[in-house]
């Protein structure tokens, strides 16, 4: 099983600097939000996109990750009844499988 997370590039750039990823949402951080958000396929993301990102013109990137050995709570969202899997604590680079570009369908 693999879960996704939308980036911005910027960010991934960032993170792979640091050595791990430590933002949750745009514009809020992993400290902010208390959790990384994610979907756990690429319907939810297509979800996701379509109520948060529709404005955002800087370049994204999809971040396939292995959840294992992560602290991964599936949780439904303030807006949402649907269950999302929520990052507790920085996602390390090695629990990413891939990172490629994303531009909605």
């Amino acid at each position: 099983m693999t879960i996704l997370h939308l980036a911005l590039a910027t960010d991934w750039d960032a993170a792979r600097t640091a050595g791990e990823y430590r933002l949750s949402t745009l514009g809020r951080t992993l400290e902010q939000e208390g959790f990384i958000h994610a979907c756990t396929d690429h319907g939810q993301l297509n979800g996701v996109v379509q109520r948060f990102y529709l404005d955002v013109t800087d370049p994204l990137v999809l971040l396939t990750i292995d959840p294992t050995g992560l602290d991964v709570r599936l949780e439904t969202g303030a807006d949402s009844a649907e269950l999302f899997p929520h990052i507790y604590g920085p996602l390390p680079l090695a629990a990413v499988i891939s990172a490629d570009p994303y531009t909605p369908a």
